[in-house]
């Protein structure tokens, strides 16, 4: 079995819409960005608590493992900062408590980690992994760790978990009596615990529902169907659908925007940012293939961009401009300044910083920000934010 499953979970929002997009992207190397590579990191963390929860291995086993995660020598060890003890903690807590609940309603509770699911018999060679699994009294729970900060992922309706949910009754089920399966995302840094709660046969009727869309896109068959969930394909960059539906706004022909009427203004709005986002990956990638693969793109060349002065040796251009030519401090050194919240954050943790400085971290009203109805945050009231800022 490979590593990744050619329709996996974690694209399933994008190939049950978009059908080619799978066998498309397969053709373009699978770079994981940074914050991927962070994610990965803190699910070890995660992994290591709950084994030494469960007693799969010890405490010195598990304060060796994390302490190699951490170090300088590990491939994740940049990504370690204070405060991912705290928001893996969150996570890990969860997971204890619902077991702990689950345990004082059926004493034959099971808790379950990274276990590989299949649910091939619905998706063409389709598998993934479930962070944890809890199975008592007749429900089997899934709870799923996404540590991403930018982007908030819910429970409901969501294909990846219900996949993890469909792996885990169709692994389960003929061992477990289940009839209620619970979806269970986690984010701490962006909205923290959701939930679905589907019955057995609503699972596997929604299981019988995507089949036909599963199977084309696993034959790469179907239409090309650009929207939100182009962010993250790889193939992006070369999709002739993704480029006529973002460049579509030129049927506009760059008119002034009070020569707009009111719907053609809430249409640029919806495209603004894919459309700056996609142009950008767009920009990277001609570049990347140009210096690493000498790909010339007509009318444009490579040349040698701006470059910023650095000075090489900061501390030995410190001692002989004091020392040498009799500078004063003040002269060659910036004036001492507090590092930044999110930087003391890292060094300290969100929640230890949140209780040294009590009464001194503050939150003014941010400023005012077009979203579409559909966010969660309460609809800004310029009366109250005046009222606020008084």
């Amino acid at each position: 079995m490979s590593k990744h499953a050619l329709l996996s979970p974690s694209s399933a929002h994008r190939w049950l819409v978009c059908t080619p997009s799978a066998r498309l992207e397969a053709q373009y190397p699978d770079s994981a960005g940074e914050s991927a590579k962070e994610g990965t990191f803190a699910h070890k963390l995660a992994e290591l608590a709950l084994q030494r929860y469960v007693k799969t291995i010890g405490d010195m086993k598990y304060q060796q493992e994390v302490k190699a995660l951490k170090s300088g020598k590990s491939r994740f060890g940049d990504y370690y900062t204070r405060d991912m003890d705290e928001y893996v903690g969150e996570y890990v807590d969860l997971v204890i408590q619902k077991f702990e609940d689950a345990k004082e309603k059926d004493t034959e509770a099971a808790l379950l980690l990274e276990q590989s699911l299949d649910f091939s018999d619905w998706v063409p060679e389709g598998f993934g992994r479930g962070d944890a699994i809890v199975i008592a009294d007749g429900t089997l729970e899934i709870i799923d760790l996404k540590y991403g900060r930018n982007t908030p992922v819910t429970a409901a309706n969501n294909p990846q978990i219900r996949l993890y949910g469909l792996g885990a009754y169709n692994t389960f089920g003929a061992i477990y009596d289940i009839e209620t399966v619970c979806l269970t995302i986690m984010q701490p840094r962006n909205g923290g615990e959701s939930s679905e709660v589907l019955s057995v046969g609503d699972l596997l009727d929604w299981a019988v529902s995507i089949q036909p869309s599963a199977q084309k896109a696993y034959e790469g068959k179907g239409d090309l169907t650009p929207g939100p969930h182009c962010q993250f394909c790889r193939a992006a960059v070369r999709c002739r659908a993704l480029a006529a539906y973002q460049l579509d706004m030129a049927k506009y022909d760059f008119k002034d925007a009070d020569q707009l009427t009111d719907t053609e203004v809430a249409d640029v709005l919806a495209r603004t940012d894919e459309l700056v986002t996609w142009a950008n990956k767009v920009k990277s990638y001609a570049l990347t293939e140009a210096v690493e693969h000498d790909v010339h793109w007509p009318g444009w060349k490579l040349v040698e961009g701006r470059a910023v002065r650095k000075i090489s040796e900061p501390d030995q251009a410190a001692e002989v401009l004091s020392v040498q030519y009799g500078h004063t401090e003040d002269e060659i050194y910036k004036p001492r300044e507090l590092k930044t919240i999110t930087q003391l954050e890292k060094i300290i943790g969100k929640k230890t910083l949140a209780d040294e400085l009590a009464g001194l971290l503050i939150k003014p009203p941010g400023k005012p920000t077009l979203v579409p109805e559909s966010d969660k945050r309460p609809e800004w009231n310029s009366a109250q934010n005046d009222f606020k800022a008084i």
